[in-house]
């Protein structure tokens, strides 16, 4: 594995050498730079405000997106998630659990159908978007509770652990890290894989983050903003709130990408690298000059395209090769 392409730690001269991102993704970074990086500073109730409004989903570009997929919202005293399912539902007895991003603090499954929608469709079976609890109202460990929770009830409606798939992008790409996490500690079953896009792993704040310049999203300050929110005066080198810091031994194969010009990269990096020591079968995949989760813009950007169908021939590799069988992924197509 450590001398297989998707195993090397890429060097800087390698990253620096990708190739150049296209017009549309730089077009899209820079208006994501404009709309995104004033953060509101010293008042976490307007930064809490803020992400809310900016990252929630207009109906028009949900209803876009989902083409060849049905929804079906699940609420109970015990949680609570919508259901994707694609027109082509071809493998029944398999699940992708994923978790949104949005800093702890925002976003929900309607938010992310952009990436859950066209996951469901590349993969030919359903994805859970969990519902779980943000901060404020609910801080640390709530949104790990209610991930390793989504989990063990896929588990007890029938689907086998290793049919299970997750994935989660930004605080949603940690989320998913702390969830492997916490299901082993508890001595349960892992599921077949996990993805992370542009994963936030490290909530110290301490990172050496050599895109501070560069990324047109966020700046070195804000993780601490949002830690703070979302810790509540918990430590932030708690392995479930920053895997960075974690023993990974026994964890499942993980992809993840990243962009090589977001705040995250070198956390992204951080991980993959621990991993690898840990024995944990890992892949990095590095875009060159994409905004923070630019998996987002499917349709609007070819990298984001790319990088889905990347996800689901994962997750289809690896859940087939538990259990025997291969499924070959398309690209979806337009009505």
């Amino acid at each position: 594995m450590a001398n297989s392409s998707a195993a090397r730690i890429l060097n800087q001269t390698e990253v620096e050498a990708l190739p150049p991102p296209g017009l549309r993704a730089r077009i899209i970074t820079r208006l994501v730079r404009l709309a995104v990086k004033r953060w509101p500073r010293g008042d976490y109730r307007a930064l809490v405000r803020r992400a809310r409004r900016l990252f929630g989903l207009p109906p028009w570009l949900s209803f876009a997106v989902s083409f060849g997929v049905n929804y079906e919202r699940t609420t109970s005293a015990d949680l609570c998630g919508e259901w994707i399912i694609p027109d082509a539902n071809d493998f029944d007895d398999r699940v992708l659990l994923y978790l949104h991003g949005g800093g702890y603090v925002s976003c929900s499954p309607q938010s992310h159908r952009p990436i859950t929608a066209a996951l469901a469709r590349l993969l030919h079976h359903r994805v859970f978007a969990l519902d779980y609890r943000l901060a404020p109202e609910c801080p640390f460990p709530a949104a790990v509770d209610d991930a390793a929770r989504a989990f063990l009830w896929l588990t007890d409606h029938g689907f086998k652990p290793q049919n299970i798939a997750i994935a989660g992008d930004s605080a949603g790409g940690g989320l998913t890290i702390a969830t492997l996490l916490r299901l082993k500690r508890m001595q349960q079953p892992l599921p077949a894989c996990a993805a992370c896009l542009s994963p936030w792993l490290d909530l110290t704040g301490e990172c050496n983050y050599g895109n501070a310049g560069s990324c047109a999203m966020f700046r070195p300050e804000d993780i601490s903003a949002f830690a703070g929110i979302y810790l509540n005066g918990v430590s932030p080198r708690s392995p479930e709130a920053s895997p960075v810091f974690a023993d990974l031994t026994g964890l499942p194969p993980l992809l993840m990408q990243a962009s090589s010009t977001e705040l995250l990269f070198d956390e992204a990096m951080c991980l993959h690298r621990n991993a690898l020591h840990n024995g944990v079968d890992s892949s990095l995949r590095v875009y060159a000059g994409v905004p923070h989760v630019w998996q987002m813009f499917t349709f609007l950007m070819p990298e984001a395209g790319a990088a889905l169908k990347e996800i689901a021939a994962f997750v289809a590799a690896k859940m087939s090769a538990l259990s025997g069988s291969k499924v070959t992924i398309q690209p979806p197509v337009p009505r």
